[in-house]
């Protein structure tokens, strides 16, 4: 089984010349040079402007000013905009982020319109490859020509719900439009989304022949996820009953939770049981850059470490808090925030300082958060302060889940440029995700004893030893191995039978939801799931009255209900629309 790898493919018009510059698996040969609509009207040719949507995927390198403002993983605007993590770093470094996480930004934020033409940049390959289906007529069977668009369609239906759950008010322009500049953004296309995830469910393979490639689960996986969106419970929960039951991976094994929560996150253990749809990144590719390695995530590493730049991305104390539990192992939902886990804010690394050896703790944390004195994988005890640029401006964490191990830099790790880059995937949907949409779907239909059912299969994963983070076995030297004593007090169990239904539908819902705050943090959901459930301006304000007593960095912050649920068309698309006077973008409400 090959792993398709996306090429960097420049689009120069949209049905004239493409430049490549690539060598890949998903080709028997490499597509170099410039290639014409001749060469393009052929099923190799199909073949590479397929290559180049997926291409768009990571959003670096097609309109964005920095890879990091189009990151795939959405670091920017659904985990720091949601209240996962700080903008981090210092109070002047990368401004444009301060405003977003405040929820005080305006359609002139240069990031809004990276992001903008990013994505737009992969719903235009992804029409490229629809519009030349048609003019392939000799080489290509008719049942190939229907793999090729639904392939295509999923791509932008991935493309266009990325879109809309940011900007809502977003044009929709297909293979079929002439001029896109004259189309408005008023119509919600929701249902348009749902008709091309749709067709690609029925139309992909079960098992593709390239690990990366969209298969029939996972189009059914993102269609479920879009009928959440829509509120469309039961045809959601159809849905979801057919990925959990029958899915299996691109490369044909059955979708499982991988045995510990944290092989989501290591780079040897990549497109196996859990991973539905990823973006595929690659290190040590040839290049000598870090395109391919995550370059949208370059800023997240703690600062003034082994792992080099930057400082970005850090943790909240909200969220360390969240992963508090009770005497029983369950999560304290609603007063997580009364005692405040203990941390080394304002303590220099050169200072003594021991964690709180006896609060009970969802072991979660210690692989989605860097804490004091706690081992950061394999690169020794995090020592605080040391590692923290402005520890009084953003708290005293550092983010995790995207961190290589030291003993695999060498392969999984990038180090061509000032940042690193990583060949870990970004998880646009794993299975756990799968499991907790589907908790939800059900929890809406008052099916409370199978949400409860999901609920534990994951929290049951996350209780496992294995599952665990462990003290080394001599913290002078972390790669000796570590011990059989856990890093902190960890407990955590699973609901007990008739959890759910004693708390009643809103009950059993506000668990899913803190369920997902827990086992989805800092992976780029939480703002767009607070948006969708109509509680982002109760959880974000409370956030920020928390948070602000401690670091200064989100003072000032107000999430307005009916307006903050989505960010602002960006000026510049407003402007470039604009003929006679006239847009033909509208501007999302409450935003001048």
């Amino acid at each position: 089984m090959k792993t398709i790898q996306f090429c960097k493919i420049t689009f120069i018009v949209a049905l004239g010349l493409i430049s490549f510059a690539c060598q890949d698996d998903f080709l028997d040969k490499p597509a170099l040079g410039s290639l014409s609509d001749a060469q393009l009207n052929t099923k190799p040719g199909l073949k590479n402007l397929l290559i180049g949507a997926y291409a768009a995927l990571d959003g670096h390198g097609v309109g964005a000013a920095n890879a990091w403002d189009a990151s795939a993983d959405n670091w920017i605007y659904g985990s720091i905009a949601g209240g996962d993590a700080k903008k981090g770093s210092d109070g002047a470094d990368q401004p444009g982020i301060n405003s977003i996480m405040i929820y005080s930004a305006g359609p002139s934020n240069g990031f809004f319109n990276s992001k903008w033409k990013a994505v737009y940049e992969g719903v235009n390959r992804a029409n490229t490859v629809l519009k030349f289906i048609p003019l392939v007529t000799t080489g290509i069977s008719d049942s190939e020509k229907k793999v090729f668009e639904a392939e295509a369609r999923f791509l932008r239906g991935h493309y266009y719900s990325e879109l809309k759950k940011m900007f809502n008010m977003v044009p929709w322009i297909d293979e079929k439009t002439v001029d896109p500049s004259t189309v408005t953004n008023e119509a919600d296309i929701w249902p348009n989304i749902e008709a091309d995830f749709k067709f690609a469910m029925d139309n992909l393979p079960a098992v593709q022949s390239e690990v990366g490639r969209a298969n029939k689960w996972a189009a059914a996986a993102y269609l479920a996820k879009t009928y959440l969106y829509e509120k469309k419970f039961a045809e959601a929960k159809t849905v979801f009953d057919l990925v959990i039951e029958q899915g299996v991976t691109a490369g044909g094994v059955k979708y499982a939770l991988m045995p510990r929560f944290q092989d989501n996150f290591d780079a040897a253990k990549k497109n196996m049981s859990e991973s539905v749809f990823a973006v595929q990144m690659a290190a040590n590719d040839g290049t000598n850059t870090i395109d391919n390695a995550n370059t949208g995530g370059m800023l997240n590493f703690p600062y003034n470490s082994p792992l080099r730049c930057c400082g970005f991305f850090q943790p909240s104390l909200d969220l360390a808090n969240s992963f508090q539990t009770d005497a029983n192992g369950l999560p304290l939902v609603d007063t997580y925030n009364a005692t405040p886990l203990k941390n080394d804010m304002g303590i220099a690394s050169t200072a003594a300082f021991t964690p709180d050896a006896s609060r009970p703790l969802d072991p979660r944390i210690d692989w989605t958060i860097g804490r004091r004195g706690i081992p950061y994988l394999d690169w020794g005890n995090h020592p605080g302060q040391a590692w923290i640029r402005d520890q009084s401006y953003a708290g005293p964490y550092s983010p995790k889940k995207n961190v290589y191990w030291q003993a695999t830099q060498d392969k999984y790790s990038d180090q061509h440029s000032w940042a690193p880059g990583t060949a870990i995937n970004i998880q646009l949907i794993r299975f756990a995700d799968v499991l907790l949409m589907a908790a939800e779907a059900e929890a809406q239909l008052n099916n409370l004893a199978k949400a409860q059912e999901y609920v534990n299969q994951v929290r049951a994963r996350a209780a496992k030893p294995e599952s665990m983070v462990y003290l080394y076995k001599d913290a002078g030297k972390p790669m000796a191995g570590f011990t059989t004593t856990p890093a902190a007090n960890y407990k955590i169990a699973v609901y007990p039978a008739g959890a759910f239904a004693a708390k009643g539908k809103e009950g059993a819902l506000k668990a899913i939801y803190f369920e997902r705050k827990l086992e989805f943090a800092m992976e780029g959901h939480r703002f767009f799931d607070l948006s969708r459930w109509g509680i982002a301006d109760q959880v974000l304000n409370a956030y920020i009255a928390s948070e602000s007593k401690v670091t200064p960095d989100v003072n000032g912050g107000n999430f307005v209900k009916g307006v903050n649920e989505y960010f602002p068309i960006p000026q510049r698309q407003i402007d470039l629309s604009t003929k006679n006077g006239k847009s033909s973008l509208k501007q999302n409400p409450g935003y001048n």
